[in-house]
């Protein structure tokens, strides 16, 4: 049993580290979707909804902490997060959505065995990131010298960042966390906040 916690834990932590938030790429052409994000479908999902309070409030209660802007929920993000995350848990492994695919937003990835992670920690893992976190121009932004160490903390706090909207995705024996942001953060040369 022991070495399942380790083996959960080693493929928790290898899902977040290969989950950068999100590169040049997907920041470029975020104004040009702005009015497709502010009118949401009004689709309702179960599993999204049961998660979105919480998302959104550890989202936002990292953000008061900087006396940043508060995010909206965005429940078509989170309908373009859950698409996503049930082809991540197919293919049982994490990559980023094409930027063309994302229309100037930001995503954030996190995968964990399924039914072992409270969504505290998987969002926590994000956020648990500024411990390395420099304030600075990206990507000179953390204490590693790496910024992919400190990327989904960012796009956490990104300042011009409006809209969240995320899915928790259980499919295959996985869990897959798939966060969707606009306008995306982490922006080459700019600051966080």
């Amino acid at each position: 049993m022991e070495g399942m916690k380790l083996y959960a834990t080693a493929i928790a932590a290898l899902g977040l580290l290969c989950a950068t938030g999100v590169g040049v790429a997907a920041s470029a052409g975020g104004a040009a979707a702005s009015t497709a994000r502010m009118h949401d479908s009004g689709e309702r999902d179960g599993a999204t909804d049961r998660h979105a309070g919480r998302i959104l409030h550890l989202h936002n209660r990292e953000r008061e902490q900087l006396g940043l802007p508060m995010l909206r929920w965005s429940p078509q993000l989170a309908l373009e997060a859950k698409d996503w995350g049930h082809k991540l848990a197919r293919k049982g492994r994490l990559e980023h959505a094409d930027a063309s695919v994302r229309s100037g937003t930001g995503e954030n990835l996190w995968m964990g065995t399924a039914d072992a992670w409270p969504v505290d920690t998987m969002v926590g893992m994000f956020i648990d990131e500024k411990r390395h976190y420099r304030h600075g121009r990206f990507p000179e932004i953390s204490h590693t010298g790496q910024w992919a160490d400190v990327a989904h903390y960012t796009q956490v706090i990104w300042r011009d960042t409006q809209e969240v909207g995320c899915a928790v995705v259980t499919d295959r024996g996985w869990d897959v966390l798939v966060c969707r942001y606009y306008p995306a953060g982490n922006v080459w040369g700019r600051m966080a906040y």
